[in-house]
């Protein structure tokens, strides 16, 4: 029952005008810097959330919760936040791994530098293969993943069956440590956008890292 205004890369400014919005809450990952700009040429409104780093939530949390006048709720949930980050730490439980960690199969996308998903691999003192990208979501060859032979594979969930779309990838990678040690997982998309739901998938990914 919602107005749609458009996607999160290509929202409709027409739209959002139409709404006559007090507030326009737009985000630095994904959200295009040119319609933030024209909103506030027209004097709307704006908070820009600005994570970047699972880190700064808990802060930006509480900031948006200001804006909005629900600063006793987002103190709330930023504590919860704070609470269970505290719960995930190196250790023994979890020895030093090459990670992958795949957006799509088809084309091969993966999770680089100044991703949640990177920085979740990096709480667990772990390292992601494909942290020294150039951009946060670098395709990747079949023969740049044999040579860099991670030794855990995850595959977040996508608008299709990941495990069939996936299936073809993985038996092209059957010679990989972690395909070959049956450390190939599939988890839910909590780590795609910085917000609550980021600790779920941290608790995942710790799961997958045991």
């Amino acid at each position: 029952t919602k107005k749609k205004i458009g996607g999160m890369s290509n929202p409709s400014l027409e739209s959002i005008i139409m709404l006559k919005p007090d507030l326009v809450v737009m985000t630095t990952d994904g959200n295009p810097k040119e319609v933030e700009e024209k909103l506030r040429a027209l004097k709307i409104k704006i908070y820009v959330f600005r994570a970047r780093q699972i880190s700064e939530l808990a802060d930006n949390i509480r900031d948006l919760g200001a804006a909005i006048d629900m600063k006793k709720k987002a103190d709330l949930l930023a504590n919860n936040v704070e609470k269970s980050l505290n719960k995930f730490k190196p250790s023994a439980v979890y020895k030093k791994k090459k990670i992958l960690f795949i957006v799509w199969p088809e084309p091969l996308i993966v999770a680089g530098p100044g991703t949640a998903m990177d920085d979740a691999i990096n709480i667990f003192g772990n390292t992601n293969i494909a942290s020294e990208a150039k951009i946060s979501y670098p395709k990747f060859s079949i023969e740049e993943i044999m040579r860099r032979a991670p030794d855990v594979i995850i595959i977040g969930k996508g608008h299709s069956d990941m495990k069939k779309i996936s299936s073809t990838l993985i038996k092209k990678l059957s010679n990989v440590p972690a395909v070959k040690n049956n450390k190939v997982f599939f988890v839910s998309d909590s780590l795609y956008r910085f917000g609550p739901r980021i600790i779920k998938g941290i608790e995942e990914m710790s799961e997958c890292l045991r």
